[in-house]
């Protein structure tokens, strides 16, 4: 029953203010970096203006740095791809801003429509390609910040093996 005098035994939780958990300004958990990357690309003001096509390598560009992570904004043109890799020691989240990209992993292939995100762990190996006849912009959120980006050779997504690195899956974010 909610009463006022519940309000008495309880207390007003305001007039705490040491109990109250202050907002966090950056990201510090899985769901608040997705969530980063879905307000960035939900803001286009935030990055449209800075996405740059270039015919001869990737284009890419670091949006925002933060505490322990950062944020790139990658623009692909048909064609282009990141080569089998993984990111080390960094956790992410990739977004696909702008047309389609194709992952490819030990596990198969798998279409990235606009709007998809995937989450993934250190040690995830991937291939991500612009299969499309259209360019592509993704955005891609690393914790902590990328410090290195191993190249695999492609016989490790052929092998019966599959890929050594891929030590947990990827997720997806709807």
């Amino acid at each position: 029953m909610n009463s006022d005098s519940d309000l008495q035994i309880a207390g007003d939780i305001l007039e705490v203010p040491h109990l109250l958990q202050p907002p966090r300004e950056h990201p510090a958990t899985v769901a608040e970096f997705v969530g980063l990357a879905r307000s960035i690309a939900a803001d286009r003001s935030q990055w449209e203006h800075l996405v740059r096509y270039d015919a001869a390598s990737r284009w890419y560009h670091r949006l925002r740095t933060g505490p322990g992570y950062e944020v790139w904004l990658l623009s692909w043109v048909p064609g282009q791809g990141s080569g089998l890799h993984d990111h080390g020691p960094s956790s992410g989240v990739l977004t696909v801003l702008e047309g389609a990209l194709t992952e490819r992993t030990e596990r198969g292939t798998r279409a990235l429509a606009a709007g998809t995100q995937r989450v993934f762990a250190p040690g995830y190996a991937h291939e991500v390609v612009n299969d499309s006849l259209e360019p592509a912009i993704s955005l891609h959120v690393y914790y902590p910040g990328l410090t290195e980006m191993p190249m695999l050779p492609q016989s490790h997504l052929r092998s019966a093996g599959g890929t050594p690195n891929a030590r947990c899956s990827m997720a997806e974010v709807l």
